[in-house]
């Protein structure tokens, strides 16, 4: 079989064992001359480099400044002569970028998207401190406390505030059609399909979908609104008339190995991106490793783990958090408590039976937004709108909700009370929703496997979509916030709740 024609693809016949000299030739002339691949992630990361800079050299000046003002100028050194102060914080400065640039916290393959780059800007940031102490300690310097007690954390903070600056600018542009990756998916139509939609339904992921190559003809076929611009044989030529700078490669059996060699050949001629979609989705990145065994690029998945020290640690941030939350947002529940007490007549909370980790009931505390007969029309109005028998007792328009509740469910302040939940241990800040035990009741063997964790005052889909989403997209994001859960994950999720409060688009489940 011949994957990629000569006459249009200028590559070889995949059964031939050496690429001819002139198609090789020709590939390194069309990789001189047309160049068609995207350089933003590489111009965004360069800009990233000179903010990075800009911030260290900020902090650690202003480091110095403040010890000069405190009275110490020079660092003394055991068997040196002392050194200044700015001397140390310039060689510290350029210990620190070197450390950002060792974790790769601005590879074009991670800028711009997910949680990896914050991940790497703090691992950066404390090799780099770690270095500094180590080195102190090894020439027995005087090296001052103050700088890793507040410049560390302060250059932390503007560190990942500017790297969020940076994306809501990236995002910006990508609203309005620029800094995208136009981009082919090549693939049986079932996964090819699969990885469009889950694309198109991700925003912010830089990847402007142009077209599909299947084992079809171009024409023959249409992919849930995506065009088939080629087959197989016509993979090459396709990509040069779309202009595409990155190619997703889902599997397809009727692809070999040296098809894909000498697609490859071609792709890279034309500093075309070439990644690779494994069938097995909703996996996080530090559960995936690739290790190169016999020439094939194998990649292990580890499974999830969800007790031991991680489920400490997490307790351990929901016990802080809450605590913090609880002391500096009183005023505010105080307000709403006195707004429901006078608004209506019931009581000031509202407490519903829901089901936590592992099947237990728990009643949930929510400040009262609704008339006080509420849950005896639930039925009714679910029966109404068709939607009984799916597990996101949603109703839509809700008419027991009072005017006041109308406002505290917009900016999601009747479920302040649902801290002390989280305090008492029935729930966490982040996790899946809780539910009610007639929509726990409906759960199949997949929607189970959203008791194996505490629920969440907040939630993935919440801050993906909040309501609007479907039921099927709903568990889709819980059981990836399930099997993939981190620290830097949850306080993405608060961060983005935040943002979805303070800018609300729809109420809350």
């Amino acid at each position: 079989m011949s994957a990629i024609n000569p006459e249009h693809g200028r590559s070889a016949h995949v059964g031939s064992s050496r690429r001819p000299r002139a198609a090789h030739t020709q590939g390194l002339f069309l990789a001189a001359n047309d160049v068609r691949r995207s350089f933003w992630t590489r111009r965004y990361a360069r800009r990233l480099m000179f903010t990075d800079a800009a911030i260290v050299v900020l902090t650690l000046s202003v480091a110095v400044l403040a010890l000069r003002a405190g009275g110490t100028r020079r660092m003394d050194v055991i068997g040196f002569e002392p050194v200044s102060y700015w001397v140390a914080m310039a060689v510290f400065a350029v210990v620190w970028l070197l450390a950002l640039n060792v974790v790769d916290s601005r590879s074009e393959h991670v800028v711009g998207h997910g949680i990896v780059e914050y991940g790497r800007v703090v691992s950066g940031t404390v090799a780099g401190f770690l270095a500094a102490v180590a080195v102190a300690f090894f020439l027995k310097a005087d090296l001052s406390r103050s700088l890793f007690l507040i410049a560390a954390p302060v250059g932390l903070l503007l560190l990942l505030a500017s790297r969020w600056l940076w994306r809501q600018w990236l995002r910006k542009r990508q609203s309005f059609g620029a800094y995208l990756h136009r981009t082919v998916i090549i693939g049986e139509p079932s996964k090819v399909e699969h990885i469009a939609s889950m694309i198109r339904s991700t925003g912010g992921t830089g990847y402007e979908i142009v077209g599909a190559i299947t084992k079809w003809a171009q024409g023959e076929h249409e992919l849930d609104g995506l065009e088939v611009i080629g087959d197989y044989r016509r993979a090459v030529a396709a990509i040069d008339q779309v202009q595409a700078d990155t190619v997703i490669m889902a599997s397809a059996d009727d692809l070999s190995p040296k098809a894909l060699r000498h697609l490859g050949w071609a792709m890279a001629e034309r500093d075309v991106q070439w990644i690779v979609a494994p069938a097995m989705t909703d996996v996080a990145g530090p559960r995936i490793h690739a290790r190169p065994v016999a020439g094939l690029p194998l990649v292990h998945v580890a499974f999830p783990t969800l007790d031991g020290p991680r489920r400490l640690m997490k307790r351990a941030m929901d016990i802080v958090g809450s605590s913090l939350f609880i002391l500096l947002l009183s005023p505010v529940m105080l307000v709403v408590a006195l707004l429901v007490r006078l608004s209506s007549k019931g009581p000031i909370f509202y407490s519903q039976e829901r089901i936590g980790r592992s099947g237990a009931p728990f009643g949930m505390i929510k400040f009262r937004s609704m008339i006080p007969d509420a849950d005896a029309q639930l039925a009714t109005l679910l029966q109404q709108q068709g939607t009984s028998d799916t597990p996101l007792f949603k109703v839509t328009d809700d008419p027991r909700i009072t005017p006041v509740g109308r406002v505290l469910r917009k900016y999601s302040l009747d479920e302040l009370p649902q801290l002390f939940n989280v305090l008492r241990g029935e729930m966490s800040l982040v996790g899946p929703r809780p539910q009610r035990p007639a929509e726990v009741a409906l759960y199949d063997d997949i929607a189970q496997r959203r008791l194996l964790v505490k629920p969440g005052m907040s939630g993935l889909w919440q801050v993906s979509g909040r309501s609007a989403l479907s039921w099927e997209d709903a568990l889709r994001l819980d059981l990836y916030y399930i099997e993939n859960w981190s620290p830097a994950q949850d306080i993405a999720i608060l961060l983005r709740t935040f943002k979805a409060v303070v800018m609300p688009e729809d109420t809350a489940h």
